[in-house]
């Protein structure tokens, strides 16, 4: 197992975006996390193809975007144009996750499924052996600040035992309301990949804070 964190820029202070990014890249965090929304899928909307482009500049560290968006196929080419180097989906905005998939991987970057708390973890048993990375969301997806959904940690239990008999190299990652609070746990149940917002952001030193994630 490995131990990753990766803040989210979601939760940066926009009008500081080239600082903090710069934070992260000084730090031990080994991702940048890119939470992308369309106000389709969420209730929400972020960063495009510009944001991507700007921090691609700033850092080497690989960036981790998520694509909270409807038909997410007619863009994770252009996304990896932009500098993702992980690019995941929902499983609930796509009808052909298969196809998403082989666009992604062909495109040039790992390919990530992601799934909502009320997605069963056994609805990925198909396309598990085809990715590299599931993404378990332990919030709604759509804002940054949320609580974590503590079953989250039973999703990452039984998403590893199933990547055992299907895909023994998978990824898990898990995306909201993480801090050293909870990490610990998590990296336990079987989480390779922690995303971070709120918690790395606005601590008063987050340098500090990703270390926290990362010993606990």
């Amino acid at each position: 197992m490995q131990r990753i964190i990766a803040p989210s820029m979601l939760s940066a202070d926009f009008g500081q975006l080239d600082r903090d990014t710069r934070m992260v890249d000084c730090s031990a965090a080994e991702w940048v996390h890119i939470d992308v929304m369309d106000g389709v899928f969420v209730p929400n909307i972020s960063f495009g193809f510009p944001v991507l482009r700007a921090i691609r500049k700033v850092t080497a560290k690989t960036l981790d975007v998520h694509l909270m968006i409807v038909e997410p196929e007619r863009y994770v080419e252009r996304f990896v144009a932009a500098g993702a180097d992980i690019v995941t989906f929902h499983l609930e905005a796509c009808a052909d996750p298969a196809g998403c998939i082989a666009s992604i991987r062909s495109a040039g970057a790992r390919a990530g499924i992601s799934i909502k708390p009320a997605t069963p973890v056994a609805a990925l048993r198909d396309v598990l052996p085809l990715v590299d990375l599931v993404l378990v969301m332990s919030v709604e997806p759509g804002f940054g600040g949320q609580a974590f959904m503590p079953e989250a940690l039973d999703k990452v239990r039984e998403l590893r035992t199933m990547a055992g008999e299907l895909r023994p190299e998978l990824l898990i990652e898990v995306d909201g309301g993480i801090s050293a609070r909870n990490a610990g746990a998590l990296f336990d149940a079987g989480a390779d990949a922690l995303v971070a917002g709120s918690s790395v952001f606005g601590a008063e030193d987050p340098e500090t804070e990703i270390r926290r994630m990362l010993e606990a």
